[in-house]
């Protein structure tokens, strides 16, 4: 069983930075790869990025590909997301994720366990 918290959400103007943070209960944090991915009202969830076991891969969409760092730290069982450059259609709720020995992966049904969510607002 893994529990994962985000935190770091906020209301930022555009053109403005964020960092998020999830972080993973468990003694088995480098077994999973992690993902981060954001859900708009409306909209279904939509992958952001991923990041392998070891951190030396990562995977980014194409909306968020410049602009947006994933990076991880097993020693602290944590994972991040730097985001920077925000935009106002960058506004969503953002989670985490975790998928059992595989990274990578782009759609949500892969991941195993998911954090509850943290709130980032981008305002024009």
């Amino acid at each position: 069983q893994v529990q994962l918290v985000e935190s770091g959400g906020g209301l930022v103007q555009s053109g403005g930075s964020l960092k998020l943070s999830c972080a993973a209960s468990g003694r088995t944090f480098s077994s999973y790869g992690m993902g981060w991915f954001r859900q708009a009202p409306g909209k279904e969830r939509e992958f952001v990025a991923a990041i392998s076991l070891s951190g030396g891969t990562t995977y980014y969409s194409d909306s968020v590909k410049g602009r947006f760092t994933i990076s991880r730290d097993n020693a602290k069982n944590t994972v991040y997301l730097q985001m920077n450059s925000l935009k106002p259609e960058d506004t969503a709720v953002y989670y985490c994720a975790a998928d059992w020995n595989t990274s990578g992966a782009r759609r949500p049904f892969s991941y195993d366990y998911w954090g509850q969510g943290t709130q980032v607002t981008v305002s024009s």
